[in-house]
């Protein structure tokens, strides 16, 4: 049996935020953020527009892509860390705004590495017969998480929504499909990159509070140690990697992952100068504008990766798209 990903979709708001704009109201230059982070702008959403709403759209793209109706879904995981509501959880207004009917549906908090996480689960749940057809969604409103006078994080972070449709295949020739995942987390971490509030707590969502040099530094050492956890679980070798997507957090931590695998640079999906940091959205951003534009082809194996607040992380391998027996052989 595998799960396959046959379909992908994304949204961004259509307001965009220029380092140059940036710069009007914030102590920092367009220089200074390329070469630490490596952003030009980022998307924000409209007032009044919801995580919910860019999630239907990028959910709708998607599903459009596979050639799926909404009514065959019968599972969707949202990841996101900025829901619309403290419950119910933001899925449900995704499945009511898709028109799905009896469906499983539920939200993911894993921040950055939620897509990564929600992938891994909807799959299981797959392998497990509790569905045949999913979504999985990393939706985020991550600006309004910003300080807008702390240099150090508001430049780093924008909104977006992806999403994937997952199918389970009982005849996909061997090597198709989701190959191996591999997730962790450490709490002890909890405090170099959090917010200062919450619903629960505090009555207020709060802002992002990061020590950034410590993130970076457990983020190369953990993303590369989980790499090389999955590359072992699945039996492959970096040489047949033939993408790394990566969450687009920082260009200097996805240039470390390059060299890591040895992987030529038009091998990586690079969409965080346009994007910034979306967060759950990030890798799905990614993977949707690296298959529109036709650089990744079905068949072909993916690694993607990601760290975030918790800490959290984890790398899936698979292949994209629908791999029939003849294409196999």
């Amino acid at each position: 049996m595998a799960i396959l990903m046959t379909g992908i979709g994304s949204y961004l708001p259509e307001k965009i935020i220029t380092n140059e704009e940036l710069a009007r109201f914030v102590d920092t230059d367009d220089s200074w953020i390329r070469r630490r982070t490596g952003i030009s702008q980022r998307h924000q959403v409209a007032e009044g527009e919801k995580t919910a709403d860019m999630a239907s759209a990028a959910a709708r793209a998607a599903l459009d892509y596979a050639g799926v109706a909404a009514a065959d879904i019968d599972l969707l995981v949202l990841a996101t860390t900025t829901p619309d509501d403290t419950f119910p959880a933001t899925a449900v207004s995704v499945q009511a705004n898709l028109e799905i009917g009896d469906a499983i549906a539920f939200d993911v908090q894993a921040v950055c590495s939620g897509f990564v996480y929600s992938l891994s689960i909807a799959e299981a749940m797959m392998q497990a017969g509790q569905a045949r057809r999913a979504l999985v969604i990393g939706a985020e409103s991550f600006t309004k998480l910003l300080d807008w006078q702390e240099r150090s994080t508001c430049v780093l972070f924008g909104d977006g929504a992806g999403a994937a449709v997952l199918e389970r295949d009982d005849t996909a020739p061997d090597g198709a499909g989701i190959l191996a995942s591999v997730l962790h987390a450490d709490g002890r971490l909890r405090d170099i990159l959090y917010t200062n509030g919450g619903t629960a707590a505090t009555g207020t969502s709060g802002t992002i509070q990061m020590a950034g040099q410590e993130v970076f530094r457990h983020a190369v050492e953990k993303l590369s140690s989980v790499m090389d956890e999955v590359l072992e679980k699945a039996g492959i070798a970096e040489s047949e990697i033939d993408w790394l997507v990566p969450h687009q957090a920082n260009i200097r931590i996805i240039d470390g992952m390059q060299r890591k695998l040895g992987l030529p640079a038009d091998r990586v999906v690079r969409t965080v100068g346009q994007h910034a940091n979306t967060s759950a959205a990030s890798i799905p951003l990614a993977l949707d504008q690296a298959v529109r534009d036709g650089r990744i082809q079905p068949g072909q194996l993916l690694a993607l990766e990601a760290i975030g607040g918790g800490l959290a992380w984890g790398a899936c391998l698979l292949r994209w798209g629908r791999l029939n027996r003849a294409a196999n052989a």
